[in-house]
């Protein structure tokens, strides 16, 4: 029976090769792209599940709300005393705990030096909370040596080729501390799917001795730079537990001078280690993760396009109902019944999806490195090594053939044989109708990705184009070593020799970066002092930093180098902080009493805002300082057309200076640009599944087209002989597929209106939705659509109308 299946196929494929190779090919490419987005969502879906102990680990986050309890912040790190208070106060609960503090410094071994940005401090007790694989050595006494450092093998083969680094020493420079460090352990790389990566990990104990001692890091509840996680209990609920930290919270940390509790203010959460990578992204966090939206998103579309792929099937099967319908009379009448029928048609259906299967195979394999490239994932396909891919493959091949196949196998089999055979066959309008439907249906889809990538691409360009409110342009930054802050004014005044350098500045951020510092605020407020509930974020600067980065003033004066006190009392604030802290106008500010941290002084200017952060986050208040600490980074101002020049002055005045240290330039407006990367991301695959798309619901209605023409043809010849001309007859022809589109277009609107207003919430400044997206979505869709329509119109008005009335 399968063997007279197969015959009957092939030859309906040799009478109607387009129409198999559209239903092959648009059934193939469907399901490549929906294994591929598989595959990139089974990655996202798998961060760190790879350790044994996944369901018991959590990580803690410190959160901090203003006065109408709303959060002002919420970082992924805490501050270093919270750890062992816990394992202290919930001995029973918590099985153990353990800090990792992240550091950024260089590295050297003989005549290699490398900024490791994947360098961690880290306590003992990672390896009994993780599971990471020791290659040789072990960590918890590794460990536990002061010097002691474990590496990855990746690391090893960088620093020491093929020579056994086990007892070798490092020498690390870390903020102009230098010491010396010995390998004691080796371990393998860290998964890829894994919330944070590390190439080191360095004993605990010089961030103990840097904060001042064990005893007095159980003090320090506010350098909140830890990432901290616990393995709790087996019998151990984390909402129970959560609701405990409050009081343990009171119990350690001090009520307010209005005697409002700490916990009031601040609170720590748990999160499953599995969920960091797709739920959480805090304004901290080790590595930027992903949104479970994109996840959802991600589906969406593979399913859309496995539906446009199946639709083109169903349609292109259901419009060649009359030329099958002879076939399925005379079965009929040779005793064939309904049941028979269908499981002709399925198993038709089948085998064009096996086929389609088989080539999506072979487009995954070839495409797969190019789609993992584009992602930034490591994504594989081996149906030898992963044998479950197999189950994959045939759970989608018998969804796509029962889905493909079932509605035309009914339909089919359904034909009345003593209609067909006395001619009078004719096709249900209520066929007709659901064809109509389901063509819509692909252009819907279809528009809704197009509309998707058009919005996605015009609030890139509105993120990378926006005013910032200052002069991003041609500002590098260095890394500020300790002999350049020690030695500012000389060091500035020799950069500034340079004729292509038109100013120099020092900070302990400069904008692209987030503004995690801040201090308690008490300042005068309708004449009384008070202390704010609004956290300010502080820079550190120089005074010639606003100048340097071509920032407004609003109402009082720049940092003046000539009044002393400007280094020691006078604060700037942007005008989010005046509005913030509740004065009417940036005027009022000037003069006040302005009490920050241990700093006393008074509030000599204030700055028009400017976005700082990225357009994620909305402007926060900020205050700006002159003290000698916390100065990171040098921002050198190019004058326009010197930039090359500059770099290579620069490259040679920091070997003479600094030869040990890698040379790594940086621009403020490519940092910027960087942080928008994961949008850009999406915009692409948006932009190539929405191509995709097209192209499929092209392919389907190229066939529909095809066929419509066919069944038409002697209509054409003889409307021809009436007189009528091409384009009116290609007019007749494609009005029908037009209205479809129309209404597709239609449906489309509202749905992609939505679903890009809920995606544009993501950013605290964005583009708005204006007809003109919709409009161009739709012309779009037109244009591909008449193109489509057209060339077979346009054929088949041409043919000698002789040839067509004649046609059988």
């Amino acid at each position: 029976m399968l063997k007279n299946y197969l015959k009957i196929l092939l030859r309906g494929a040799k009478r109607n090769p387009i129409y198999m190779l559209i239903n092959i090919v648009g059934l193939a490419v469907g399901m490549a792209v929906s294994v591929l987005i598989l595959l990139f969502v089974q990655h996202e879906l798998s961060y760190d599940k790879y350790h044994e102990n996944t369901d018991n680990i959590y990580r803690i986050s410190r959160e901090w709300f203003n006065q109408e309890g709303e959060t002002s912040l919420h970082l992924g790190h805490l501050a270093p005393a919270f750890s062992p208070l816990l394992l202290s106060d919930f001995s029973s609960d918590i099985k153990e705990s353990a800090r990792l503090f992240n550091a950024n410094p260089q590295v050297k071994f003989e005549d290699k030096s490398f900024i490791e940005e994947r360098y961690f401090f880290a306590e003992p007790a990672a390896f009994k909370i993780f599971t990471w694989q020791m290659v040789e050595g072990d960590p918890e006494e590794a460990l536990s040596y002061p010097d002691g450092v474990i590496i990855t093998e990746s690391t090893a083969k960088k620093y020491f080729g093929d020579v056994n680094p086990m007892g070798k020493r490092l020498e690390i420079n870390l903020a102009n501390i230098e010491f010396t460090l010995q390998v004691r352990g080796i371990v393998k790389d860290t998964p890829d799917q894994s919330h944070f990566k590390f190439d080191f990990l360095a004993s605990f104990d010089p961030v103990e001795e840097f904060f001042g001692g064990p005893d007095q890091i159980l003090q320090n509840f506010g350098s909140n730079s830890f990432s901290t996680y616990v393995l709790l209990e087996d019998h151990v609920k984390a909402d129970e537990f959560e609701k405990q930290l409050p009081a343990f919270i009171d119990r350690h940390m001090s009520a307010s001078n209005t005697g409002v509790p700490a916990s009031a203010s601040t609170r720590l959460n748990l999160w499953p280690i599995a969920d960091i990578h797709l739920y959480s992204n805090l304004d901290s966090e080790i590595e930027p993760n992903s949104s479970i939206e994109y996840v959802y998103i991600y589906l969406a579309i593979a399913f859309f396009i496995l539906v446009i792929a199946c639709v083109n099937f169903m349609n292109l099967s259901t419009a060649r109902s009359a030329k099958r319908a002879m076939e399925v009379g005379l079965r009929k009448v040779m005793g064939a019944d309904k049941k028979l029928l269908v499981k002709q048609f399925m198993g038709e259906s089948f085998m064009l999806t096996i086929l389609a299967s088989i080539i999506a195979c072979l487009l995954i394999y070839i495409s797969l490195p190019t789609f993992a490239n584009f992602t930034g994932k490591v994504l594989n396909f081996n149906l030898i090594d992963q044998p479950e891919y197999l189950g994959w493959i045939a759970l989608l091949i018998l969804v796509v053939g029962v889905f493909s196949g079932s509605y035309p196998a009914l339909y089919l089999s359904g034909f009345q044989p003593g209609r067909v055979m006395k001619g009078t066959f004719k096709t249900n309008p209520v066929h007709e109708r659901l064809r109509s439907a389901l063509v819509i249906g692909q252009f819907t889809i279809s528009i809704i990705l197009i509309v998707s990538v058009i919005v996605v691409i015009n609030q890139l360009d509105f993120m990378k184009n926006r005013e910032l409110g200052f002069d991003k342009d041609d500002i590098v930054v260095l890394p500020a070593y300790s002999e350049f802050t020690a030695n500012y004014d000389m060091m500035e005044n020799r950069l500034l020799q340079h004729n292509g350098i038109e100013g120099v500045a020092i900070a302990s951020r400069v904008p692209s970066g987030r503004l995690l510092d801040s201090q308690g605020t008490v300042t005068e407020v309708n004449g009384e002092m008070i202390t704010l509930d609004v956290r300010i974020a502080d820079i550190h600067v120089s005074h010639s930093f606003i100048d340097v980065l071509g920032i407004q003033m609003a109402s009082g004066r720049n940092f003046d180098e000539n009044l002393a006190s400007d280094s020691t009392e006078a604060f700037i604030l942007n005008e989010t902080a005046v509005r913030a802290i509740g004065w009417a106008t940036n005027e009022e500010a000037i003069q006040k009493p302005f009490n920050y941290g241990s700093r006393r002084g008074y509030i000599v200017g204030v700055m028009k805002d400017f976005h700082f952060e990225s357009l994620h986050q909305p402007i926060a208040p900020i205050v700006f300082m002159i003290p000698e600490d916390r100065m990171n980074n040098v921002a050198i101002k190019i004058k326009d057309g010197y930039r090359d020049e500059v770099l290579a002055y620069l490259n040679s005045e920091w070997q003479g200076m600094r030869s040990e240290s890698p040379f790594n330039p940086a621009f403020i407006e490519d940092r910027f640009i960087e942080q928008y990367e994961a949008e850009e991301r999406v915009g692409k695959i948006f932009g190539f599944f929405a191509f995709l798309a097209i192209i499929i619901s092209v392919l389907g209605l190229f066939g529909l087209a095809s066929f419509s023409t066919e069944q038409r043809i002697k209509e054409i010849g003889i409307r021809k002989v009436m007189g009528a001309s091409v384009m009116s007859i290609v007019t007749l022809l494609g009005k029908d597929f037009l209205k479809l589109v129309m209404v597709g277009f239609i449906i489309s609107i509202p749905i992609a209106w939505y679903g890009m207003k809920y995606w544009l919430a993501n950013f605290a400044y964005s583009i708005s939705m204006n007809w003109l997206i919709f409009a161009l979505a739709g012309l779009i869709a037109f244009v591909v659509a008449i193109l489509t329509v057209s060339s077979h119109s346009i054929k088949a008005a041409l043919v000698n109308p002789v040839h067509s009335i004649k046609r059988d």
